[in-house]
């Protein structure tokens, strides 16, 4: 697969698992600075490791849910919430990576991900 592969099938994928609405808004933001970092997420981050066949999307959500989390990452956490829940996780899967986050990553992180879910999870299911 080459690069312009890479990007449409990386576009693909971020759209199914962000959404148009995301994906459109990041596009639309995109200048001369970002604009090489916008094609290196999309092609990488999801064109080649998206689209891989080693797991499904839930469980890459539930991975990178867990990893932001851990590190603290709370903006990305909540369009993540969002993309695992599109992704096919129930709020209480997403409760449960989070729980898991608490016992390896520490309950700080985990409480502060908690109230980002929550509001996330509120938002989308009412």
């Amino acid at each position: 697969m080459d690069e312009r592969d890479r990007h449409e099938a990386g576009m693909t994928v971020r759209r199914q698992v962000l959404g148009d609405a995301h994906v459109d808004r990041a596009v639309a933001d995109t200048d001369d600075l970002t604009a090489d970092f916008q094609d290196l997420i999309t092609r990488y981050a999801w064109g080649e490791i998206w689209t891989r066949p080693g797991l499904d999307r839930p469980t890459r959500s539930c991975v990178t849910l867990a990893v932001l989390a851990a590190l603290g990452h709370h903006e990305e956490l909540g369009m993540h919430v969002r993309a695992a829940l599109r992704n096919g996780l129930t709020p209480a899967q997403v409760g449960e990576v989070l729980l898991q986050v608490a016992v390896y990553a520490g309950v700080p992180a985990a409480n502060r991900a908690f109230a980002v879910a929550r509001e996330i999870l509120r938002q989308e299911t009412g």
